[in-house]
């Protein structure tokens, strides 16, 4: 799929609205583009939920995780949460589109998304960084080395295009991580920005995240839009 078209992505801010209906409108505006439907990034901010991907195994839900409702997924990974307090931000984007900064590989999307967290993360004077093998980014020092705060996970289809996203933890209720194996790791820790010592809004997290992508993705633009895409937006 090529295109010679550069437009400026486009920016919705759902709020906090329920996964479900929010997964079922990414497949159908992926469904729906053309090779001149500009590109996506959804905003939001989901009421407790697990999701799993797609060779998720089910026996890292554990102990309190049927307090929370799990949502089989079509992404990469395993189990994750998703919660109140995190920046969750989609991605649908063509991959193979021309623009400034050339077409993507997928390996190179993800890179680009995970440094955009690690320079948000920096901006807040917390040293984030990627673990080999293991999609998302984790604390680089200090008592809590290792602990993941930030997940990833995407679907990339044949077309190159893609949807599902990325989340970083902002100020949650951590607890629900403890009743799963996040990613599927045993025993892997998990904090926020809150429990690292860093207080600060969602929304200003969300803005800093979302133009940090617009930056790396290589976006020219910004447009911004509230609400979820009707029919003729795509």
């Amino acid at each position: 799929m090529t295109t010679t078209r550069t437009e400026a992505a486009l920016i919705r801010e759902l709020g906090r609205v329920d996964y479900e209906p929010t997964f079922a409108a990414m497949r159908t505006f992926t469904d729906a583009r053309t090779t001149d439907t500009r590109d996506e990034l959804w905003i939001v901010e989901h009421p407790p939920v697990f999701t799993l991907g797609l060779a998720a195994d089910r026996g890292h839900l554990l102990a309190g995780a049927e307090n929370v409702p799990v949502v089989q997924t079509d992404r990469g990974g395993e189990v994750t949460f998703h919660g109140p307090g995190q920046v969750v931000i989609y991605l649908l984007m063509d991959l193979r589109r021309n623009k400034p900064g050339g077409k993507l590989y997928a390996r190179q999307f993800v890179h680009k998304i995970e440094q955009a967290i690690i320079n948000v993360l920096a901006a807040y004077n917390l040293a984030g960084e990627r673990i080999d093998g293991a999609p998302g980014i984790y604390i680089a020092g200090g008592p809590s080395k290792g602990a993941k705060i930030a997940a990833l996970g995407l679907k990339v289809r044949g077309n190159g295009c893609t949807y599902h996203g990325v989340s970083l933890n902002v100020a949650m209720d951590l607890a629900p991580f403890s009743w799963i194996n996040p990613c599927g790791y045993s025993g892997l820790k998990t904090v926020d920005m809150r429990s690292m010592g860093v207080s600060v809004p969602l929304a200003e997290v969300q803005r800093a995240l979302a133009h940090e992508l617009t930056v790396l993705l290589d976006v020219s633009e910004v447009n911004s839009a509230a609400g979820a895409p009707q029919a003729a937006d795509a």
